[in-house]
């Protein structure tokens, strides 16, 4: 049915986000943040800072570590600056949520939000003090102190996995909003098809 001007009344009624898809997004970051903050408490409480565990024949171990800064121990000096930083991206994807009917984005962005919260939780809440609070890291790769690669915890796991899943999406095509744009090939076989056809005709 269209209005005055060719514009669709159901189209203008439809809801401009998904609920389903903001389900998804919601669940997906507390079941992040629970299992994040659920490890880092063993953590704290069963590994010895000075005796890391050995597991998978040295392709991991679990040393527990706290971090002042961000990844590589970078701007240590800048502790408070992270969490406001978290606040920001925790924002935008808020933002986002209000124009999502895409359940892989969803997925995506539940991963990313779930990571903030949960090294914003430790900035928080953890010594020594709010916005100062050191992060918990438990896992390195290759080598027990982080010497091959960066000691990292499963927050930074999300973050990386979800923000690697969305760049993934965007390379595809598919969009926030549930549409996906095609590429140069498939609407030139389009193009190709429907040219075909009315010649047919």
């Amino acid at each position: 049915m269209q209005a005055v001007g060719g514009k669709t009344l159901n189209a203008e009624k439809a809801p401009r986000f998904a609920p389903r898809a903001v389900a998804v997004l919601g669940a997906t970051a507390l079941i992040a943040l629970a299992i994040d903050q659920w490890v880092k408490h063993l953590s704290t409480e069963n590994l010895d800072p000075n005796e890391p565990v050995k597991i998978f024949g040295g392709l991991i171990y679990l040393s527990l570590l706290r971090n002042s800064g961000a990844a590589f121990s970078f701007g240590s000096a800048y502790t408070w600056i992270f969490p406001l930083i978290t606040l920001v991206v925790i924002g935008w994807i808020g933002w986002m949520a209000t124009k999502l009917r895409s359940a892989p984005w969803a997925l995506a962005l539940g991963l990313v939000l779930g990571g903030a919260l949960g090294n914003l939780t430790d900035r928080l809440f953890r010594a020594p003090g709010p916005f100062q609070g050191h992060v918990v890291d438990m896992i390195s790769v290759f080598a027990p102190y982080g010497e091959r690669f960066a000691v990292f915890n499963i927050a930074d796991s999300c973050l990386t996995v979800g923000v690697c899943l969305a760049v993934l999406l965007e390379l595809t095509g598919r969009q926030r909003d549930g549409s996906r744009l095609k590429g140069k090939s498939e609407a030139k076989a389009e193009s190709d098809t429907s040219t075909g056809t009315e010649e047919t005709a």
